[in-house]
């Protein structure tokens, strides 16, 4: 294992979880949520709500993203990190698999950090844009 791997460092367990993401590597994306983790994706979002325990999150988010769309990635960009606050600056990729439609929007994802783990995420998106992609 390399520093990376197991570093602590609040950046570093981010980007971790969206490695593991776009890896489709769910059981590694797992070991960077808090056992009691708040994941909130935004109103208007086809997953709106908030979801809790790294089980809750994947099979909730990251499974049901996987069914509607195609090649759904979250491209992070630009890192700003304030203590165990990381704000990623980033953009979703994917095809929605009923309409056939692409999406190409910026998103920024609001992260909090503790003991190695993310305790809270917030997505802040174009909803409309997702959305329109979902209709036909």
């Amino acid at each position: 294992m390399d520093e990376f791997t197991t570093s602590t460092a609040p950046a570093d367990v981010v980007r971790r979880q969206y490695l593991a993401s776009a890896a489709g590597d769910l059981t590694a994306l797992r070991t960077t949520l808090a056992p009691d983790v708040e994941w909130t994706e935004m109103a208007g979002f086809p997953l709106a709500g908030t979801y809790r325990t790294p089980e809750g999150v994947t099979s909730n988010v990251m499974e049901k993203l996987g069914q509607d769309w195609d090649g759904w990635t979250a491209h992070d960009d630009t890192y700003v990190v304030d203590g165990e606050n990381v704000v990623v600056l980033a953009r979703y990729t994917a095809v929605n698999k009923a309409t056939g439609k692409p999406i190409d929007v910026r998103v920024a994802h609001h992260f909090v950090v503790r003991g190695g783990l993310i305790v809270r995420f917030e997505q802040f998106v174009d909803t409309a844009l997702v959305r329109d992609a979902t209709t036909g």
